[in-house]
């Protein structure tokens, strides 16, 4: 049976001599410093093609001292989250895992790249209640390429030392920080490598950053975006095959995906970049319809518990309940089968290159200026579509098809605003973002209403035709709905003012 923890952690590159400072001073009243040094040596495990790595994806049998099994960890946000499943007899990787990892894999076999044997100078803060704030893993690494990497493309073998920092149940970003903070002060560097694996498989690192062309500079903001975004995607794609529900995680990382490549389409190549929106949009379609379904469950299950018990008549939440989860899982079962499929396995392939590689053109030379400009653009596009929305319509309440395509301008100012936050200054950035953040999230709220409308008039129209159930109900939450909208439209107004 597996296990799921979730992982924060900060990694540094240090030099033979590095000593890692006094760490005594940030323990709290009561707690203490603990200090050991344990052995593990790790098998890790890849495709060929190392597919796998280029996703941030990590699979390894672990044995030694502590923490020994198999362990999977996939990109979380900011963290990590981490599968442990218990050691078996051999070196086969478990069949849970091997079904976790084959979408990454694009259904590829995975076999050991590198073995690696580190041992590790343990420093742990606990409080006083003896919950573990911190580890601070002071590592010396040996890596030895294995039998069947040697069938790869050359796995290299190599020797260093450097230190991890990662955050117990207890522990929270602000002693995170704290401690980088010493650690740097004593001489240590963040690290270039996200893990020991992609250290040992590329030891030159992912670039020496001695390039500051204006190209340069906009792969680097371009590719740490996109790359934050595939994260979601490929977790989602674990956790789908855990049988968990990443499904609105998903779909907002295709999202901020396909606002990039629409805002900033000047600096990326025509052809690649329609070719992956086609295809985004169709994954994105469908895990909307199984989105749809939530959202509504979620909605209308509340809109009939504040009713008055005199008005709901009928069996209305069972109507409700029932058809729309019996929808959810006909098409859950839908994205199960698209993830077996070549289309979807040739998109995953499609979302690791672009995520270190991707198509510019001559127009990325100009630096962060034209990313600037797009960004500016997109604003511009949102308010003049709001503007427009609220306009149509022969009583001025606005047409509901504007304030969607509004909507979805405003989605690409908030995102195309994530993008260049770092070229702005911190307070305007940051406000740029939240001020399409919030006309998004009005506008959302009017979709849903439409949304919600076509779905209550189809469930009131079965209800009418059903032996002991009514329409009366739904079409009184078919009122609240139009109410609803209503209001958004006039916070939407009140916010283009």
């Amino acid at each position: 049976m597996s296990t799921v923890q979730r992982e924060r952690e900060d990694k540094y590159e240090v030099g033979g001599d590095f000593a890692v400072p006094d760490l005594s001073v940030l323990v709290p009243p009561g707690g203490r410093l603990e200090e050991d040094i344990v052995t593990l040596n790790s098998r890790y495990f890849d495709t060929t093609d190392r597919d796998l790595l280029g996703h941030h994806v990590t699979l390894r049998r672990r044995a030694g001292d502590t923490d020994t099994g198999w362990q999977l960890k996939v990109p979380d946000r900011k963290a990590r989250t981490e599968i442990q499943v218990p050691l078996g007899a051999g070196d086969a990787v478990p069949d849970e895992l091997a079904t976790l990892v084959s979408g990454v894999a694009l259904s590829k076999p995975v076999h050991p790249m590198v073995s690696i044997s580190t041992v590790r100078r343990r420093h742990r803060m606990v409080d006083a209640d003896g919950n573990l704030l911190a580890e601070v893993a002071d590592d010396t690494v040996q890596t030895t390429t294995t039998a069947d990497a040697a069938a790869g493309d050359g796995a290299v073998a190599g020797n260093w030392r450097e230190v991890e920092v990662e955050l117990g149940e207890a522990g929270g970003g602000k002693l995170l920080r704290k401690i980088g903070k010493r650690l740097t002060r004593s001489g240590a560097r963040p690290s270039r490598y996200p893990s020991k694996l992609s250290r040992a498989l590329n030891p030159d690192g992912p670039g020496t950053g001695d390039d500051d062309s204006g190209a340069e500079v906009v792969r680097e903001l371009l590719t740490g975006y996109l790359d934050t975004q595939v994260q979601a995607i490929v977790g989602g794609d674990v956790w789908l095959r855990r049988e968990l529900d990443p499904v609105h995680a998903t779909r907002v990382g295709i999202r901020r995906f396909r606002s990039t490549l629409r805002v900033f389409k000047k600096i990326l190549d025509p052809t690649d970049r329609a070719r992956l929106d086609e295809e985004l949009s169709w994954y994105a379609g469908v895990l909307g319809e199984v989105r749809d379904r939530q959202v509504q469950r979620a909605r209308f299950a509340t809109a009939v518990t504040d009713l008055p018990d005199e008005l709901v008549l009928g069996p209305v939440a069972a109507r409700i309940e029932n058809d729309l989860l019996a929808e959810q899982l006909r098409y859950r079962a839908e994205v199960m089968t698209t993830l077996d499929g070549d289309r979807y396995r040739a998109l995953l392939a499609a979302l690791a290159r672009w995520r270190t590689d991707p198509p510019l053109t001559e127009d990325a030379a100009s630096g962060v200026r034209v990313l600037k400009k797009a960004a500016r653009k997109a604003r511009r596009k949102a308010d003049k579509r709001l503007a427009a929305a609220l306009d149509d319509g022969d009583d001025g309440d606005g047409d509901d098809e504007a304030l969607h395509r509004a909507r979805k301008a405003a989605k690409r100012a908030r995102y195309a605003g994530e993008l260049t936050r770092p070229l702005v200054k911190k307070k305007k950035g940051k406000k740029r973002v939240a001020e399409y953040k919030k006309i998004q999230q009005v506008l959302g709220e009017h979709q849903d209403s439409v949304v919600a409308l076509g779905t209550l008039r189809a469930l009131g129209a079965r209800a009418e035709t059903t032996d002991g159930e009514n329409g009366f109900t739904f079409g009184l939450l078919y009122g609240l709905e139009l109410q609803s909208a209503g209001r958004a439209r006039d916070d939407a107004a009140a916010l283009a003012t």
